[in-house]
């Protein structure tokens, strides 16, 4: 059993769902020199005792598509090996039992036909005819997906092993990693009791292990082990097998049907950490000792939904730990710092549902180096510095557990961990009125309220207008008709620095980075098939010196693209903490810095897109001429200890022009109307600059070589099937992101970002129309559209053109 072989060209660790998905992918991929280990058994850490529903419906297009092909997988699998897979394809419901949680539920529906799934609402009669067991009294309304399902996860599991043997994988159990091998930074192979296996890639899927083995090659993956409840019914009447599996998130549960009985369990507001202080030693097929008084909070809910519960056997209470996130999302990818660590954990409780995608896409990614499409919402990538603190990825991976079946309000912000880091300018915000969000662990001023006139910084949520928009309506005003000044000092920032920096940056950029000293560059930074991976500013400060500002949440992300692509003899460093950012913006703003700046700020000694090292009250300050919100103004970078001095010169100089304090949420009004994309939204891997519109920004014509330039080309040359628009509807409109877009009545795609302009008074949206046969400028143009919003048509126009153009003094509406 345990000869091992002493080489492989990968090594999977764990043989849950998703390690073995992996395998029975890597396999079909040829990649037959595979080797999985795992510890116990197959499906011993947490696979065997999950609830095994499989839901595909997401927020982010291509997850509904990788949960998609599980469900793909998991129809023809048991034909390929022969062994049963438990896979039912009975659909699923989901209830809605107020009028907020219905508007949600629409908007499902909505997203749903965006992403191509069938999905339809129903009234609560046609809901019970489905479910005949459920009372309807309280219900407004529900949705049904008849491509959802369920499946028995230990059977699937052992079917994907199979199917990995089948192809020349080979497994083995009983068989730990004790260690894995890293020398020079690099992966030399794994140990093990019964030898060592040489080989160039690790992939990590060990469930609620993950964290702790991955930490002793200095990768971080933000998980902890959380209790979850599900009880297991005797059998009760009128349970047929074709029963859907049922969501009822306002009573907090979820229901499918099992050997006639039922299965239900829930997201309880406050749930129960385990294994605070490590795993202990030899846990595997085991359970913990349930707790009924923790579970009874669901009862009377659950009781009152299906009153036959109230008399049913009960087999089991099942308590079971999960791996569980701080977002929700599950960790995918090549872990930034270690190259050919893969890692594929985190499922918070839909790991079947995910397996079967999250297993094809991470071994394509092993295989070929990249995955097959834009992963953003799951990647490793996408956490930071404040994710090494186990207390903090716990208290917050809490927290989103507790929000698993509440309503996902728009622009919801999270309270736990916080502050955790705060701008020098934080105190002074916060006294100005400051609603502050949080990203990767930095406290952003959202928006602030007018304390005199007895507003309170507190967000209310809604699917309709939210409680900041009308101060969100001043700040924008501000803006377009005097200056704001922002703190944006959780921009990521790097310095790029060597005797190769230059020609390494002109490599990886596609726009004209390789200019004199004092250029201030926008550009992308593309795949090699032209994908979007990165959205930057680039300033040169010398001939052997780079400054690379980009998002707060793309820290981690684009400092490992830049690196991982860098040649040459230079170095990339992460310098974000030295520096605060206050970005003045608004037709006044050049007034206002020349009150305390003696440099010449005329658009002759400063113009755009350019770089200087200025004084503003005496202190130092490396100007960027630039703008993300449509107006004149200026990146103002400073050491952190003089922030305030800034800040406060600043305040005090721009008084008589109406200076006054923005935040994030008028950030993305103001670029929505000037159609500024957002990568993350839209642009991404997925999307090219010709797609994005901003083929303008990419230096074709200077005939040098960079990464991406061929497909760039061949766009050019052969036209492309989709293209970023602005969309923009009537005022009461409420546009969110993932509305259908439709053209002459056909679905064409779906909308990736979407706001109120309040300079137009009109609803914008920003996404791509699609086309397979081609899409042009005349196409997109010649078009009659319609969006549709909360499942309801409504009338759209469409624009190439920025909606709002200082320069010319015009708007479009």
């Amino acid at each position: 059993m345990h000869q091992l072989p002493t080489t492989a060209k990968a090594v999977i660790i764990g043989g849950g769902i998703v390690g073995c998905s992996v395998a029975y992918h890597l396999g079909k991929l040829g990649w037959i020199d595979t080797v999985l280990l795992e510890r116990k058994k197959l499906t011993s850490g947490t696979t065997f005792h999950a609830a095994g529903l499989v839901g595909q419906l997401r927020t982010s297009a291509n997850i509904t598509q990788l949960l998609g092909h599980s469900v793909a997988l998991y129809r023809s699998l048991q034909d390929e090996t022969g062994l049963e897979t438990g896979w039912k394809m009975n659909g699923g419901l989901r209830l809605a039992c107020n009028a907020e949680r219905w508007t949600e539920v629409k908007r499902q529906a909505t997203t749903a036909h965006s992403f191509g799934l069938e999905m339809h609402l129903l009234t609560p009669k046609e809901a019970q005819e489905l479910w005949p067991l459920m009372t309807i009294d309280d219900l407004v309304g529900a949705a049904y997906l008849p491509t959802d399902g369920q499946a028995n996860p230990s059977d699937i599991t052992q079917s994907l092993a199979k199917g990995a043997r089948m192809a020349g994988v080979k497994i083995f159990e009983d068989t730990p990693v004790t260690r894995v091998i890293v020398e020079d930074g690099r992966i030399r192979g794994v140990e093990t009791p019964f030898g060592t296996i040489e080989c160039e890639k690790v992939v990590c899927c060990a469930g609620q292990w993950t964290r702790t083995l991955a930490a002793t090659v200095g990768v971080n993956v933000p998980l902890v082990s959380v209790e979850h409840q599900y009880m297991i019914t005797e059998r009760i009447e009128g349970v047929t097998t074709t029963l859907p599996t049922l969501r009822d998130p306002d009573r907090l549960t979820y229901w499918k049907e099992e050997v006639g009985g039922l299965v239900w369990g829930g997201y309880e507001p406050n749930p129960k950490p385990w294994a605070t202080a490590g795993i202990p030693e030899g846990f595997h097929f085991e359970t913990l000792t349930p707790d009924w008084e923790h579970y009874e909070q669901f009862m009377e809910n659950a009781i009152a939904r299906v009153p036959a519960l109230a008399t049913a056997g009960v087999k089991q209470l099942l308590n079971g730990p999960e791996s569980f996130t701080p977002d929700g999302n599950f960790i995918l990818g090549e872990a930034p710092e270690l190259r050919n660590f893969f890692v594929g954990a985190g499922f918070n409780a839909f790991g079947i549902a995910s397996g079967g995608g999250a297993g094809m896409a991470l071994a394509e990614w092993v295989a070929k180096g990249e995955p097959p499409f834009d992963l953003w919402p799951v990647d490793i990538r996408r956490f930071g510095n404040p994710h090494r603190d186990t207390d903090w990825v716990r208290a917050r991976t809490l927290e989103a557990y507790g929000k698993h079946y509440t309503i996902a309000w728009p622009s919801e912000e999270m309270r736990s961990c916080r502050p955790t880091r705060r701008s020098p300018l934080y105190a002074h915000l916060k006294t100005a009125g400051a609603s502050f969000g949080e990203k990767l662990g930095w406290e952003r001023p959202n928006w602030f309220a007018d304390l005199a006139a007895g507003e309170t910084p507190a967000d209310r949520y809604s699917y309709g207008r939210p409680g900041w928009f009308d101060a969100v309506g001043r700040e924008h005003r501000a803006a377009r008709e005097a200056a704001v000044l922002i703190d944006q000092t959780s921009f990521a920032k790097f310095r790029l620095k060597g005797p190769d920096a230059a020609a390494a940056l002109d490599w990886i950029c596609a726009g004209n980075v390789d200019r004199k000293p004092g250029n201030l560059t926008y550009t992308q930074m593309l795949n090699r098939k032209g994908g979007i991976e990165c959205d930057v500013t680039v300033a040169r400060l010398a001939t052997d010196e780079f400054y690379i500002v980009t998002g707060t949440g793309f820290a981690t992300h684009d400092f490992d693209w830049i690196s991982r692509n860098l040649r040459g003899d230079c170095t990339l460093s992460d310098v974000t903490s030295g520096h605060a950012v206050l970005s003045l913006m608004g037709p006044k703003a050049r007034d206002i810095l020349a009150r305390v700046c003696p440099d010449d700020l005329t658009n002759a000694g400063f113009p755009f897109g350019t770089a200087r090292r200025i004084s503003i009250a005496r202190c130092p300050v490396l100007a960027l001429r630039v703008t993300y919100v449509g107006e004149l103004g200026w990146e103002l970078h400073m050491p952190v200890e003089v922030a305030v001095t800034v800040y406060e010169a600043l305040t005090e100089a721009g008084a008589e022009d109406g200076l006054t304090n923005a935040g994030y949420r008028a950030i993305e009004t103001l670029r929505l109307e000037k159609g500024y994309r957002a990568w993350g939204s839209d642009i991404g891997p997925d999307h090219s600059p010709v797609e994005a519109g901003l083929a303008w920004a990419v230096k074709m014509k200077s005939n040098r070589p960079f990464l991406g330039r061929e497909a760039v080309e061949a766009q050019l040359s052969g036209g492309v099937k989709k293209r970023l628009a602005t969309f923009t509807a009537a005022p009461e409109v409420v546009l969110l992101g993932r509305e259908t877009i439709y053209r002459d009545g056909e679905r064409v795609g779906w909308l990736s970002s979407g706001g109120y302009g309040h300079t137009i008074g009109r609803a914008i949206g920003m996404g791509y129309v699609r086309h397979p046969a081609g899409v042009t400028e005349e196409f997109v143009l010649s078009g009659r559209y319609e969006l549709e919003v909360a499942s309801e048509r409504v009338p759209a126009e469409v624009t190439l053109a920025p909606l709002y153009d200082p320069a010319a003094a015009r708007v479009k509406a």
